[in-house]
């Protein structure tokens, strides 16, 4: 193994000469001190290197070692309940050996390497398995069972397996292949930067209900899909992420803070361990990754997390279970790319983003989807799995025509546009519902009427009509006042206002309101629609809008969101 040199250094960009023989992408290791880098150019025998790590003391002439492999995760048990940085070191062991701050070149495995994991085979001898097969299983946690999979290029006959207590780097099996007997341990390796296979891909047609009654009825989200939520500084993108992660109907949750204030993952671990599973009453942790690139953490791995956490939800993915990843923020990221290009000296593009900015925004999201995964499980047939991706972007003063938001709107099909206004007001969650889209509606209508009934989606598209109708009638009361206004649009405006305070609005901090069930939201919906009908037969009958204003009724309507869940059909 040649050595190389170091020839350049600014700031996290080490160029090193010497290097004949590595790729693009390879990683390699800098100075004495081995720091972490990864070759992003290759010139002759000089390479480009973006190293993860503080440069600081890095000096022309010092050695740099190549390892003539790609920035690859290790994937298996344990994973679920961890937190990692952007290249996958878990930092509580960071912890224990530098103490609050890590410490330049300091290594810990992903997984532990010395506990014991109970492997039950769910795979005979003399059976023939392909990659992605399940061998069998784990109890990762109270709510997930983990299946040792076989790696994705391998196939072969099972010469031996066995029910046994064993590390993730010990073989629970051996399987005869083309080129020999081969061990299949539980701990596997897969470069970030390359999809994980799958059989086929499938049309996101299953509504992945995440409880914020906004998002399910008006701009409803499929599994598998992709979304993005953009917005000013303050207008609660962390809070919307923070609540998908904690009500989304998905069996695991990969979080990674990419770039953001490192008291806002400080947050999330903290309540996270208190906070229990609606369906399970365990911890939410027990089935959450979390991945964390702070503020204060090398600019050059925000680059990486992104794909850290990508692959984990992919793994999980490929065991047919439904996962979503929340990414906050994608704009980070981005800037990440931008100090790197310029590092590099690449002609900008605008805003001196890099001219590839939206092809690597566009290769993030595409990495979503519901799938036919790879292998099967034992006894079952085709294994389904999805992975739906939410990404925070936040623009400079919350301008929409941010590069970062025009190219993350290229890839993805659902926009929950967040407004400063709206938050300033104490209207939570922040989401317009004048400016946001889903394009999922039509592949979703018929989950929706299976799951909420008939009429869900004739109130929905009638309630956003309402909304959308008050929004200009407001502006009409702001020149000539509310009593110019004909006796029905003062009803609309009625309905609207009890539309947007009793439905829309709902409290993170009170234990019913916080989530809502589908069959829930339609109910208050319609109950809030059927009020308006009969409002207008009464105007049409001679009764007044002040009269009808004053109902008993009304105040009810604004109460029945506070019903719990199990009452609420009763009431």
């Amino acid at each position: 193994m040649s050595t190389g040199r170091v020839y350049k250094v600014s700031g996290p960009l080490v160029v090193a000469e010497g290097m004949a023989g590595s790729k693009i992408y390879d990683v390699v290791r800098v100075s004495e001190s081995r720091l972490i880098g990864e070759i992003v150019r290759v010139d002759g025998d000089r390479a480009a290197i973006q190293v993860y790590e503080e440069t600081a003391g890095i000096g022309v002439g010092e050695p740099v070692y190549p390892s003539y492999e790609p920035l690859s995760v290790e994937l298996g048990p344990g994973l679920i309940g961890s937190i990692y940085d952007g290249i996958q070191r878990p930092l509580d062991a960071l912890a224990v050996l530098s103490g609050d701050f890590i410490v330049r070149g300091v290594e810990a495995a992903a997984l532990d390497r010395n506990r014991l994991w109970k492997f039950v085979p769910r795979r005979r001898k003399g059976e023939f398995v392909r990659g992605g097969d399940s061998l069998g299983v784990v109890q990762e946690t109270p709510l997930v069972e983990h299946h040792v999979m076989v790696p994705p290029a391998v196939e072969g006959e099972i010469v031996d397996i066995s029910e046994q207590e064993v590390t993730v780097d010990t073989p629970i099996a051996y399987l005869r292949t083309a080129t020999g007997e081969q061990p299949v341990k539980m701990v596997q390796r897969w470069p970030v930067r390359q999809p994980r296979p799958v059989r086929r891909r499938l049309t996101p047609d299953s509504l992945l209900v995440t409880g914020q009654r906004v998002i399910d009825t008006f701009f409803p989200l499929a599994k598998g899909g992709t979304g993005c939520v953009p917005g000013p500084f303050g207008s609660g993108k962390t809070v919307i992420q923070h609540q998908l992660a904690k009500w989304c109907e998905a069996d695991i949750i990969v979080f990674v803070g990419c770039g953001e204030r490192g008291n806002e993952m400080t947050d999330v671990l903290q309540e996270f361990p208190e906070l229990k599973d609606p369906k399970t009453g365990e911890p939410l942790m027990k089935r959450t990754v979390l991945v964390a690139n702070t503020s204060n953490m090398p600019v050059a791995a925000r680059e990486a997390s992104v794909y850290t956490a990508m692959t984990i939800a992919e793994y999980y993915r490929d065991m047919g279970y439904s996962v979503a990843l929340q990414a906050d923020s994608t704009s980070r990221w981005a800037e990440a790319m931008r100090e790197m290009s310029g590092r590099l000296e690449e002609m900008p593009g605008e805003e001196g983003y890099p001219a590839y900015l939206a092809a690597r925004v566009a290769e993030f999201y595409e990495r979503a989807g519901r799938v036919v995964c790879l292998g099967t499980h034992p006894g079952e047939g085709e294994t389904e799995g999805s992975l739906t991706v939410i990404g925070a972007v936040s623009p400079p003063g919350g301008d929409l025509n941010d590069p970062v938001v025009q190219a993350t709107l290229r890839a993805v099909k659902v926009f929950w546009s967040l407004e400063d206004r709206l938050a300033f007001q104490r209207h939570f969650p922040a989401i317009s519902w004048l400016n946001s889209y889903s394009l999922y509606r039509d592949e979703l209508s018929a989950d929706l009427q299976k799951r909420a009934g008939e009429d869900f989606s004739g109130w929905s598209r009638k309630a956003l009509e309402i909304l959308r109708r008050e929004a200009e009638l407001i502006e009409v009361v702001r020149l000539v006042g509310q009593d110019a206004l004909a006796p029905s649009d003062r009803l609309l405006l009625m309905t609207g206002r009890s539309l947007r305070e009793d439905f829309l609005h709902q409290n993170a901090f009170h234990p019913e309101d916080t989530w809502t069930s589908l069959p829930k939201q339609a109910g208050m919906l319609g109950l809030i629609l059927e009020f308006h009908r009969l409002a207008e037969l009464a105007l049409q009958r001679g009764a007044t809008v002040e009269k009808i204003s004053t109902l008993p009724c009304r105040q009810e309507l604004g109460r029945v969101r506070y019903v719990p869940e199990r009452d609420f059909a009763r009431h």
